[in-house]
């Protein structure tokens, strides 16, 4: 079982990808290059406005093997923490 402090850690974004603006599907493409330039194990921090994207990223992150650690909704902002799959 992973302590207090390692699940923070695990939490810390290697990139921040800003897809504000964007619509679909431009996040998930753009989220899927920024996860290509990762090392498996590291997280990627997406923010977007598009409301599609709540869906349509779990999904990706699902589909492809990635793991969706933590998505926040504020004011019209999504928040994504999207961990590279240690496979493959």
């Amino acid at each position: 079982m992973k302590s207090i402090e390692s699940m923070q850690d695990d939490m810390i974004p290697a990139c921040e990808l800003d897809a504000r603006g964007l619509s679909c599907p431009l996040p998930v493409l753009r989220t899927k290059k920024a996860m290509d330039a990762l090392s498996a194990g590291q997280v990627l921090k997406v923010v977007t406005t598009d409301p599609g994207s709540q869906n349509d990223l779990a999904s990706w992150a699902r589909w492809t093997g990635n793991r969706l650690l933590r998505s926040d909704s504020e004011s019209g902002t999504f928040t994504f923490f999207i961990q590279k799959s240690i496979k493959g």
